[in-house]
């Protein structure tokens, strides 16, 4: 009896050592597996613009919203019609063309650049679409954050850019400082920022798709910023938004086969429409250089071109055709010659040349060099005032 106990009592020891090994044993084995694959950790979100996390863009809308404001014009223009050839043939009026008198409306978005009262936006915006018309009276109104509606004074236009500086009589307005175009970063995040006919305001989101972009047939001077945000009609002369809630960009133009947004949108860089207005406050028009060669003097090098004279590559200007009276050729610039630098600055084609000299101060000497028949020659040549100016 006292045998059979005895066993049975082994039995059950040897048992519960059993199942105390095996238990010993999972948790070491759950220990190991929750070692070797660690809990996913979350991190902090970086910094808006620096390379980080997306985040939420919220505060950056909220400090920069106000300050772009809706713009309405109103145009009295005149515009030539041909007249019926009838009433010509028999009237005896050798002037085929009258003119006729009407009224216009232009609307889109602008932005306060300084706190009493300047107000950047498009030329377009305020002159409306249609270049083949003379304006006789304009009226503008600036339609503020706040609800209120001011008229505006038209401190000046550049068509070259399609920019213009508005006044407005007010102080202590909302504004967002000023970003230094240069440094933005294909694929960097932007807003797009407008304020629309009956609409207070319009925020996107996007990306920098393209920079310094050109040759767009925009306008005479262009350097664009190329993005995905959407840029609808009504948010022409908006603002263009980096991370740190920095003005780079005043919105201008989309391409678009519909009239609606297709993911490619231009800018006006800040650092171009910052010189723009600088100029129009000091002069009421910009000042650029020049040295009498027009745009379609100028001509960008083909494959083809490029080969038959012997170049490396496609990068300059060939000149096709130039004045006698301008200080290029005074200078002896000759039609047929590349320009491959300008003080120093290789040029790419002829829409940076263009800018090269447009940015150049007038009455200063610059070095431009030249590819004539093979050979390299740098010449001196004046910066004078455009052609059309003088």
């Amino acid at each position: 009896m006292s045998r059979r106990f005895t066993s049975v009592l082994v039995l059950f020891a040897c048992f519960a050592a059993g199942l105390l090994v095996a238990g010993r044993i999972r948790q070491a084995t759950e220990a190991g597996a929750q070692s070797a694959t660690p809990r996913p950790t979350v991190t902090a979100p970086g910094p808006i613009g620096n390379g980080g996390t997306l985040t939420d863009f919220s505060r950056v809308a909220e400090r920069t919203v106000p300050a772009v404001v809706n713009i309405s014009a109103t145009q009295i223009v005149r515009r030539q019609v041909p007249r019926d050839p009838f009433f010509t043939f028999f009237g005896g009026d050798e002037n085929f063309f009258g003119s006729r008198r009407g009224v216009e409306n232009s609307l889109g978005s602008g932005v306060i650049v300084s706190g009493d009262g300047y107000i950047l936006t498009n030329n377009h915006v305020v002159t409306g679409e249609d270049r083949r018309v003379t304006i006789e009276q304009l009226d503008v109104t600036v339609a503020l954050a706040d609800k209120r509606e001011v008229p505006a004074q038209v401190v000046g236009t550049d068509p070259a850019t399609d920019l213009a500086l508005l006044k407005i009589n007010a102080r202590d307005l909302p504004t967002m400082p000023w970003g230094d175009s240069s440094k933005l970063k294909v694929a960097e995040w932007v807003l797009a920022i407008g304020n629309p006919y009956q609409l207070s305001q319009t925020v996107t989101l996007g990306i920098v798709s393209a920079l310094g972009r050109n040759n767009l047939g925009v306008s005479t001077y262009e350097d664009f910023i190329q993005t995905d945000a959407a840029i609808n009609p009504g948010n022409s002369g908006g603002a263009l938004v980096n991370g740190r809630g920095e003005l780079v960009g005043i919105n201008t133009v989309i391409f678009s086969q519909s009239g609606g947004y297709q993911g490619i949108g231009f800018a006006v860089s800040s650092n171009l429409a910052k010189r723009v207005v600088n100029d129009l406050q000091q002069f009421q028009e910009v000042r650029r250089g020049s040295i009498g060669l027009l745009p379609d003097q100028v001509v960008p090098l083909t494959t083809r071109i490029a080969n038959q004279l012997k170049l490396p590559d496609t990068k300059g200007a060939l000149i096709y055709q130039m004045l006698r009276n301008s200080s290029a050729y005074q200078a002896g610039i000759l039609p047929g010659d590349v320009i491959v630098s300008f003080n120093g600055t290789p040029v790419e084609d002829p829409g940076h040349f263009s800018r090269l000299v447009s940015d150049s101060k007038i009455g200063n000497v610059a070095i431009i060099g030249v590819i004539r028949e093979g050979q390299r020659h740098d010449l001196k040549v004046t910066i004078t005032r455009p052609p059309s100016s003088r």
